[in-house]
């Protein structure tokens, strides 16, 4: 797509960032994370929204349409308003507040709905009745988002090949609902490797909540089909029973997997990323770590490998979440050997020595 009318807010060229710590705990010395959260609304969908939103102003769009349960929204609505178009959103009833309050900052018109299926058909009526360009899917089984936006994913590859000296890592980790971001990631791996940029492509995988690409490739499916959810997932915004089609394409291709994440792994994750390598993430980005960590314990990783999580977005996208690990804070009045007995007794920190 060529256009003389990009609409941006300077999104890309975010940290590749070497994990050191967390990588001598695993074993892991090569280990590094692509921080996305340092995006303009603080998520890796700024991508996919500069890219689908700049077809849909040269496409002539009049509204700006998307279902979702927070960042992708949150996104679409910041590249709406840069393009001077309403949007309207399809959420859930179940989203946290701070992921609808952002949605709102932007000026969309957020709606909830008590399920997926149902913001869905409301978005494919909006789309087929009344021409409202859409972002992300909106039919049944899912397929993915708008494929003019999941391009813009590409350009994550090209970075991460770039700030490693143009080589590839060996294995990338995505946290995985309807693919997006996987697939187009790995896209722009076999466009490098085809340009003779990189001399090979790396091992794509999915950090998944309740596992249905794990499932379709266990199983031999040419498709995936949908999963037992056995519980609400801490990570929402990728806890989906649904894989797509490119998903599994992208792990097949790359010789890669899935892995099913447990809620107390992925806060274990988070807490581990915010403690030893100063990185705050919402749960539903800490799963790339997750994957990892799981990996790393059942040797399905090699010391030798380059391997690179993808973090998708910051902590403050989900706050509340991190207050399950997270004490009290405690109250502390003028006197100092009060304040160290406070220090001690709530954090464990003996500072008088």
């Amino acid at each position: 797509m060529r256009t003389t009318r990009p609409v941006s807010l300077g999104e890309g060229a975010t940290p590749l960032v070497h994990l050191e710590r967390l990588g001598r705990r695993l074993g892991l010395p090569r280990l590094y994370a692509k921080d996305e959260s340092q995006n303009p609304t603080w998520s890796y969908k700024d991508r996919l929204c500069a890219t689908a939103v700049t077809h849909a102003v040269e496409t002539g769009a009049r509204v700006i349409t998307i279902s979702s349960t927070g960042n992708h929204g949150a996104s679409t609505a910041a590249y709406a308003a840069r393009a001077g178009l309403p949007c309207v959103i399809f959420t859930l009833v179940s989203v946290p507040d701070t992921m609808k309050t952002l949605m709102q900052a932007y000026g969309a018109a957020v709606v909830a709905c008590p399920t997926s299926e149902s913001r869905w058909e409301l978005m494919r009526q909006g789309i087929e009745r009344f021409g409202w360009y859409p972002t992300s899917g909106f039919v049944m089984p899912p397929v993915g988002s708008n494929p003019w936006g999941v391009e813009g994913y590409k350009t994550i590859a090209y970075e991460v090949a770039e700030d490693l000296g143009w080589t590839a890592p060996d294995v990338v980790v995505v946290p995985s609902a309807y693919s997006d971001g996987l697939y187009g990631i790995w896209k722009g791996w076999t466009e490098l490797q085809t340009l003779g940029l990189v001399k090979h492509a790396p091992r794509m995988i999915a950090a998944e909540p309740f596992g249905p690409l794990a499932h379709a490739l266990e199983r031999g499916l040419q498709a995936p089909e949908p999963v037992e959810a056995p519980a609400p997932s801490v990570a929402f915004s990728i806890a989906s029973r649904y894989g797509t089609w490119q998903g599994l394409a992208a792990l097949r291709e790359s010789g890669g997997g899935g892995v099913r994440l447990t809620d107390e792994g992925v806060l274990e994750a988070q807490r581990a990323l915010a403690r030893e390598e100063g990185l705050y993430v919402e749960p539903s980005s800490a799963a790339a770590l997750t994957a990892v960590m799981q990996l790393a314990a059942r040797g399905g990783l090699d010391a030798e490998q380059t391997i690179v999580v993808v973090l998708t977005s910051g902590g403050l996208k989900d706050p509340g979440a991190s207050r399950t690990w997270l004490p009290p804070v405690p109250t502390a009045d003028g006197d100092v050997d009060r304040l160290l007995t406070v220090l001690r007794e709530s954090y464990g920190l003996a500072l008088d020595r």
